[in-house]
């Protein structure tokens, strides 16, 4: 199929190609990610990526970028269903970044390794945005008592080892995929027993 038999406007062949870039790493990892593969997964010319991505590093970015704002987009839309409960919205939350970090866990490897490359400050303002769902999330638990007061960033540090280390035990097959909403549930409680303001 060439470029004229499937026609995109400009905005649509570039999530076009975002998309078909995750669909890549997910299921064969980021190695097999090419933009000449990607225009023939989008039925597009050869030539037709370089107009949105001048080589593979610019792909890789922009496919991190993507990441981060639909992580960012599963947090809120999870936080947001769960209602106004702060340990509610907590639970959600976790069970949101722990799905998306089992399913998509070489993108994600590719976002947190394309933040901290040098010059990477686009990436870094997309994490940012990403993850101000859960810095949000620790200031409303620190407003309502439930969770210790100080920095949100250094107390959601220790919530996001927390999730983290739960979705790489999966990830790396120690903990069963079964076990995972008990082993997450029993985290978050031992993440909030610690955090408790002392009464």
């Amino acid at each position: 199929m060439t470029e004229i038999e499937k026609p995109y406007h400009h905005g649509q062949l570039r999530r076009a190609l975002l998309e078909a870039a995750e669909r890549t790493v997910r299921e064969r990892g980021v190695d097999d990610l090419s933009l000449r593969e990607l225009a023939r997964q989008t039925g597009v010319s050869h030539g037709a990526p370089r107009r949105h991505f001048a080589d593979r590093q610019a792909l890789l970015d922009a496919l991190a970028e993507y990441g981060f704002e639909r992580l960012g987009s599963d947090l809120r839309a999870a936080v947001e269903q769960a209602g106004e409960d702060f340990i509610a919205r907590l639970r959600a939350a976790a069970a949101a970044y722990v799905r998306f970090a089992i399913e998509d866990s070489a993108l994600l490897e590719l976002m947190f390794a394309g933040k901290h490359r040098s010059g990477a400050a686009t990436l870094q303002e997309a994490a940012e945005r990403g993850f101000s769902v859960i810095l949000k999330l620790i200031e409303q638990g620190q407003a309502e008592g439930l969770v210790e007061a100080g920095d949100p960033e250094r107390v959601g540090l220790i919530l996001f080892a927390t999730v983290q280390g739960v979705a790489a035990l999966v990830i790396a097959g120690i903990v069963e995929p079964e076990q995972l909403d008990g082993l997450l549930a029993d985290s978050i409680e031992h993440f909030l027993r610690g955090s408790r303001v002392p009464a």
